[in-house]
């Protein structure tokens, strides 16, 4: 038996030239994988640049509806600002008016006369304030006098409560 294991040989060692066309084989191979290699990283870059590309589109869109959104809140801000300080100004007007017409057919004399005297005074002076300070000015002084005394400033809007509340419920 020791004799039939050294009779089996590589069957690539009987043929000349076979070596160097399996080392061929061999490299064409390894050319062929490189080359696969290459096109899968290629194909990876092109994916990732094509993805890059698409997530500065949608950012890009995505700022621009933001800036419309944020552009046409700020319009209609302005435009319901504008409306509240317009029909601040058409109040004022009529308080004036109002003044006036009370003064003209009210009594000059009596108590009866200094009471709307004294009502169409306020009237007038307050459709002024309206009238210059606007919505806005009005605002801050009461948000001032609100600073300056906020006990009594609580103790009203508790009081507003109640009664809003009572009115509602009823």
């Amino acid at each position: 038996m020791a004799s039939h294991t050294g009779s089996f040989k590589n069957k690539n060692e009987d043929k000349p030239g076979q070596s160097s066309s399996f080392s061929e084989t061999k490299q064409r191979v390894q050319e062929a994988g490189s080359a696969a290699a290459d096109k899968g990283r290629e194909a990876a870059s092109t994916v990732t640049d094509k993805a890059r590309e698409a997530m500065s589109a949608v950012s890009d869109k995505a700022r621009e509806a933001a800036s419309t959104v944020g552009q046409s809140a700020s319009d209609m801000a302005s435009n319901v600002g504008q409306r509240a300080e317009d029909a601040t100004s058409s109040v004022a007007s009529g308080m004036q008016s109002l003044a006036s017409t009370l003064r003209e057919s009210a009594p000059r004399s009596g108590i009866l006369g200094s009471a709307s005297s004294t009502v169409a005074d306020t009237l007038e002076s307050s459709g002024r304030y309206l009238e210059e300070q606007g919505l806005s000015g009005v605002g801050e002084d009461l948000t001032n006098m609100i600073r300056r005394n906020p006990v009594p400033a609580l103790l009203i809007g508790i009081g507003l409560g109640f009664l809003i509340a009572r009115a509602t419920r009823s």
